[in-house]
């Protein structure tokens, strides 16, 4: 059975890694979450920002 994860929790994971502090491995290992999820979500993520600043 697959995880799921809650939009929040993918939103906060997606920001620590913008802010370039720690790499995504650090990151991925600190949630336990694979690195290639992170960067799907990451994509994902800035992908939709033009939609959202869209007026």
């Amino acid at each position: 059975m697959r995880k799921s994860y809650t939009p929040e929790f993918k939103t906060q994971v997606v920001l620590e890694v913008l802010k370039e502090e720690k790499t995504m491995n650090e990151i991925a290992s600190a949630h336990g979450i694979h690195v290639n999820q992170i960067r799907q979500w990451r994509n994902a993520f800035l992908e939709q920002m033009p939609n959202i600043m869209d007026p």
